[in-house]
Order: structure tokens, then C-alpha cells, then sequence
């Protein structure tokens, strides 16, 4: 009997090794889709840093920040894509890239009706993001938004500059608009929204309901990138 139960205590110990070893050799959790499509992501987001005219003083100018998303890049430089409203009427406009890197920028092009824009960086080889298309985007969908949701609050309380991401759904698509389960906070206009399981850009984040702070809306990626048409350095 006593020569049984060690025979059992020996296989049941030489099973638990076994097993420590599979675990020891099985490869870390790779994540839900959401947290791959911020990986895809992340590295083309930028933040827009300026001056903008200030509503409250005649010749006085006003911090402002906003987000954008890299769209091409080639020795030649890199293109950056954005709403007009951010960068309209911008002094010492520039963007900090990978959450460190400061530079100054231009805007190349701008329509005003659409509120996009384009803007342009001479540093080179940055990464740029997947634009998707908005043609078969339906209420439901799962999408996420990277940006900088008010960058000054968090430099006062000195906790860095990082991308934010949320995720929601698609409320309803609407004509120029695709309406979000979820708000857009200032500074994160012009940032992407995208596809939380593919990664893909389908809109522009952009803040409109003052009053209505639940509801966000993203400018449709197809009407980006009619504007984009004939801009883009290959």
C-alpha cells in the first residue's frame, strides 16, 4: 500500500513539473483586438502645440492643442492629417511626434467647407497610419479615437504627454458625419477615429454639440481623402 502511494506522489509530481514546463514555454497573451489596433495606431498620431487668436482680447493670442494623424512620409518629409478649425489662423504651429519629439510645421492645404487640412513637417521616415474607408461604416461598429484630450491640464498636474484612447460605437451615419456613442474632448479634434478591430482610420475625430457633451461626430475618412486627392507626395 505505502509502496502505491509513493509511486502516485512520484507521478504526480513528475505531471506538475511537466506542466510548469509547458507554462514556462507558452507564449504571453498577445491581447484583444482593440489593444492591437492601438498598437497599429499609436505611432502616427501627433499633437499640435500653437497660438491662435484669443476670443476674449483683441491682439492678445491664446494656447491651443489639438491632434493629427501622419499620412505620408518620405525622404522628402512627412504629411500630416487634420481638421482646418485646428489649425486655422495658427502662429508657432508645430507637432510633437512619438510623445517626445517637438518640430515645427506648415499647413500645405486647407478647405475650410470640409474642415480638413494638411499639414507639413520636414522631419522624415515616420510611421503612417492605414486609412480605411467610411463607404461601409454601420451604427454599431466598434471604433476607437487616439488623441490629446486637453495636453495643458495634464502638463499643470505633471503627468506627461501621452496618446489617450477610448472606445465606443458608431451611433448612426449621417450625411458628412458618422455619429459617435461617445463625445470628443477638446484637444483630441482632428485625431483618428478607427476601426477597433482592423486599426483603420475611418474619420476625424470633431467636437460639435457645445451643449451636448455625449454625442461626438468624426468627419468621414472617404471625404478626407477626396480632399487628400492630388496632395499626397508619394
Amino acid at each position: 500500500m505505502t509502496g502505491n502511494l509513493s509511486a502516485r506522489a512520484g507521478f504526480l509530481a513528475a505531471a506538475l513539473l511537466a506542466i510548469a514546463g509547458c507554462s514556462s514555454s507558452a507564449k504571453p497573451l498577445e491581447g484583444d483586438s482593440f489593444v492591437r489596433a492601438v498598437r497599429l495606431v499609436r505611432p502616427s498620431v501627433v499633437l499640435f502645440t500653437m497660438q491662435i487668436p484669443s476670443v476674449k482680447k483683441k491682439g492678445a493670442w491664446d494656447d491651443a492643442f489639438g491632434t493629427g494623424v501622419i499620412v505620408a512620409s518620405g525622404p522628402w518629409g512627412s504629411q500630416i492629417l487634420t481638421e482646418e478649425h485646428v489649425v486655422r489662423d495658427a502662429r508657432n504651429l508645430r507637432v510633437t511626434i512619438a510623445e517626445k519629439d517637438d518640430v515645427p510645421v506648415r499647413v500645405f492645404a486647407a478647405d475650410r467647407r470640409d474642415d480638413v487640412a494638411l499639414v507639413e513637417t520636414s522631419k522624415t521616415g515616420l510611421p503612417v497610419a492605414t486609412l480605411g474607408s467610411s463607404r461601409a461604416v454601420e451604427p454599431g461598429l466598434a471604433v476607437g479615437v487616439a488623441g490629446y484630450p486637453v495636453p495643458d491640464y495634464f502638463q499643470d498636474e505633471d503627468l506627461g504627454v501621452a496618446t489617450s484612447f477610448r472606445a465606443g460605437r458608431v451611433s448612426s451615419v449621417r450625411k458628412h458625419a458618422i455619429e459617435l456613442d461617445f463625445g470628443i474632448i477638446p484637444g483630441e479634434s482632428g485625431g483618428p477615429v478607427f476601426d477597433a478591430s482592423s486599426g483603420e482610420v475611418i474619420g476625424l475625430a470633431e467636437w460639435r454639440f457645445e451643449d451636448e457633451k455625449a454625442i461626438g461626430f468624426a468627419i468621414p475618412i472617404d471625404d478626407a481623402k477626396a480632399f487628400l486627392a492630388g496632395k499626397l507626395h508619394k
